[in-house]
């Protein structure tokens, strides 16, 4: 039976893939015309070669030096990929135009068998009403009111370090475990009023073990099989699609562990705030949790959440706000090691801004005590775009377009154009990992506070326009508690392996996302290591 259900969805798929390349040959002269590189395969595309690099990031700026910031690529079974970073062409795909491009089915049905029908592999109408309904947990009043929850639980990962150093000047720590521990509980309290107790085992929790490096695990250098299986996700119709959820392989299975272990804790968490939300115990609250208990008891169709819903709501939003959050802030706690001076100068600043806080007799930072430590600002904005987690965004024309350049570009012909036609149907992929080979720029100079805008392009790793995460705020604001904490209290430096020139902290390659890894270690499951001890 299962040899047949392979057979005719290879069939499916190859009849779709036939039919979808003739309209791509008929169609795409615009994106044919571009200059662009050759990949190692045709059947594989630049997917396999981007999948093979060591640091995530040296093809992308590669590309770029010799094509300009837009160029056209093979992509897998030689299909025309229109790949970009020209700042125009992103505003238009993601702001202007947002409604007429659609997300790619091969590289976001993964999420979908992770959790189910979450908010980020959610389109159109479907992710509108997602949207809507969760968009209050995330306001700007609501996101104060966890402003000293995740202070606590920043001084908690302090005091643990602390102990650590009782007897010892400093101390090697796995820094990127650490961080991730510390922002599973975060989300946990901030978004459910659970505590994961993430922190408070001598090891990882099963938890925190699962998620902690689930992007590897689920998607670096996947074989060349099963490159060419997500790559057939493009042309097969989603009641197929949603099979592959229970296909017996290594990745698979990994998936559906992970995927049911958490619905343990999310079935758990939803039981009890429910019971709370009809004893009326939670009624003027505005938390992610009580949001989705009353959406899903809504008779309105438009604003309700079914439970499978509601539970992949709560998978999502807990292995991306605290992974990607622990991802970031293990590259600038990196960046400050390799940077003493700009690191001092953080914790000068930030020591000053704790002293007006005692002066006029308070004892915790505010919002604006924090938006005011614009070196720390800079250093997470420097992060952002060096570092970015996503570090590639596909999307689909879903009907003809022409897409405007801020950089004109050299056709394989010769000409100089300053807009690329594109039909319905062609893939574009917004490169952003290309500006992770730029030196990072911590400026000697006090710089203005950032707007945090994420029209930016050093933040599209939080994406843009109508899809933007809805919890970039949420993000930033645990980075700036969380480095206002750190910094100041800690000194961190490379550790002693740098003698050798053997550290390296690099970008492992997982998909659409990176993830940290010491050069020559990336079996090691991606611990980082960083010299802690107390600052004077």
């Amino acid at each position: 039976m299962i040899a047949n259900l392979a057979t005719g969805v290879i069939l499916i798929a190859f009849v779709r893939l036939v039919v979808l390349l003739v309209r791509s040959l008929r169609g795409s002269e615009g994106v044919r015309s571009l200059k662009g590189p050759r990949t190692s395969s045709r059947l594989l595309g630049y997917e396999y070669d981007l999948s093979r690099q060591e640091d995530v990031g040296g093809l992308e700026s590669q590309w770029v030096r010799e094509y300009g910031p837009t160029w056209r690529i093979s992509g897998a079974f030689a299909t025309d990929v229109l790949m970009t970073a020209d700042p125009k062409a992103l505003q238009h795909i993601f702001h202007k135009s947002a409604y007429n491009y659609g997300k790619q089915a091969s590289q976001n049905h993964m999420g979908y068998i992770m959790s189910g029908p979450n908010i980020v592999w959610a389109d159109g109408e479907v992710y509108h009403r997602h949207r809507k309904i969760m968009n209050p947990a995330f306001s700007t009043a609501q996101l104060r009111s966890f402003l000293l929850l995740f202070q606590a639980v920043g001084h908690k990962l302090s005091e643990k370090w602390k102990a650590e150093l009782a007897s010892h000047k400093e101390v090697e720590v796995f820094v990127n475990r650490w961080l991730s521990r510390a922002a599973l509980d975060i989300i946990g309290a901030a978004a459910f009023d659970y505590d994961y107790k993430a922190m408070d085992e001598a090891d990882e929790s099963a938890l925190a073990k699962a998620y902690h490096g689930i992007f590897k695990d689920v998607n670096f250098r996947l074989s060349k099989a099963e490159l060419i299986l997500r790559a057939s996700w493009d042309y097969l119709p989603f009641p197929i699609l949603k099979l592959f959820a229970y296909v017996p392989a290594r990745t698979f299975n990994h998936v559906r562990y992970v995927k049911n272990l958490y619905m343990t804790y999310g079935k758990q968490i939803l039981g009890e705030k429910r019971s709370e939300v009809d004893a009326e115990k939670r009624a003027g609250e505005k938390d992610v949790v009580t949001i989705l208990v009353k959406a899903n008891e809504s008779s309105d169709e438009k604003t309700r959440l079914n439970e499978e819903e509601i539970l992949a709501q709560m998978y999502t939003l807990t292995l991306a706000g605290h992974e990607t959050t622990a991802t970031t802030l293990t590259f600038l706690l990196y960046e400050l090691a390799k940077n003493p001076e700009y690191q001092a100068r953080m914790r000068q600043e930030i020591r000053e801004a704790r002293t007006r806080v005692l002066a006029r007799g308070d004892i915790d930072f505010t919002m604006e005590d924090l938006d005011g430590m614009t070196l720390c600002l800079n250093a997470i904005k420097e992060t952002l775009r060096m570092h970015p987690v996503v570090t590639q965004i596909q999307r689909v024309a879903m009907k003809d377009d022409v897409l405007p350049l801020a950089h004109p570009i050299v056709t394989d012909g010769g000409q100089i154009v300053t807009a690329v036609p594109v039909r319905k149907g062609q893939v574009v992929n917004a490169s952003l990992a290309m500006y992770n080979r730029q030196v990072m720029q911590l400026p000697a100079m006090t710089i203005k506070a950032l707007t945090y805008s994420v029209t930016g392009f050093p933040r599209m790793s939080f994406s843009a326009g109508t899809r933007a995460c809805l919890g970039w705020r949420f993000a930033v604001m645990e980075m700036q508690v969380l480095v206002a904490e750190l910094v100041g209290t800690f000194r961190f430096d490379l550790p002693a392996e740098l003698e050798s020139g053997m550290f390296e902290v690099l970008r492992g390659p997982a998909g659409n996302t990176m993830f940290p890894f010491v050069r020559g270690k990336v079996e090691h499951d991606g611990a980082v290591t960083l010299r802690v001890a107390l600052a004077s």
